[in-house]
């Protein structure tokens, strides 16, 4: 008898463990506002931009290869407002505009992801301290699991009063609050799975 429950136990573990790893609907990839206006010559320039936006394309091309769901967040702007080309989205990737900091304001992206059975995000893009900050706490508020890649996210300068405060100190403090929200993770971690 012992033994039959032992086996019923692994069998159980194991068709579990498959069923996690076979199915990848429940996890999709949201790339936020990596639009040109935040590059070079572009109106909002951030630092370091292109490095973020080359991380997050190898997401995306992961993404793409494993056939799991894509999903491109635009904020709405009159002037250079496309998706910058390293992550251009292909017929079929998602798109929603927003006018708000958070995604999920006002897009329809929550009744998107429960239409499509999505339970983990995913999250890169621009500003970390602004529109990738406000996906992290209003999906992990709104009950999904959230994984940030940090190196594919990149910010600018701040100034308060006579203070600036350079990117890369917005960018940590900005990480460092949003662990209680997400695991946080490098693109090579996400990827190797370490």
């Amino acid at each position: 008898m012992k033994k039959i429950l032992t086996l019923i136990v692994i069998a159980f573990a194991v068709q579990n463990l498959y069923s996690q790893s076979s199915d990848t609907s429940k996890t999709a990839l949201l790339i936020i506002d990596i639009q040109d206006f935040y590059f070079s010559g572009g109106d909002m320039e951030l630092v370091n931009p292109q490095a973020a936006a080359d991380n997050a394309s190898l997401l995306l091309a992961s993404f793409r290869q494993k056939g799991m769901p894509v999903i491109h967040i635009k904020h709405e702007s009159k002037t250079q407002s496309d998706i910058q080309s390293t992550v251009k989205p292909v017929e079929g990737e998602k798109i929603f505009t927003k006018k708000e900091v958070s995604a999920f304001n006002g897009t329809g992206l929550n009744e998107y992801l429960k239409s499509i059975g999505v339970k983990n995000l995913v999250i890169c893009g621009m500003q970390t301290h602004m529109c990738v900050e406000g996906a992290v706490r209003a999906g992990y508020d709104l009950g999904y699991s959230i994984i940030l890649v940090h190196d594919a996210c990149a910010t600018r300068d701040l100034r308060w009063g006579d203070e600036v405060i350079p990117a890369k100190m917005v960018h940590l403090s900005t990480l460092s609050t949003l662990r209680s929200y997400a695991k946080i993770v490098s693109t090579n971690e996400f990827l190797t799975g370490k």
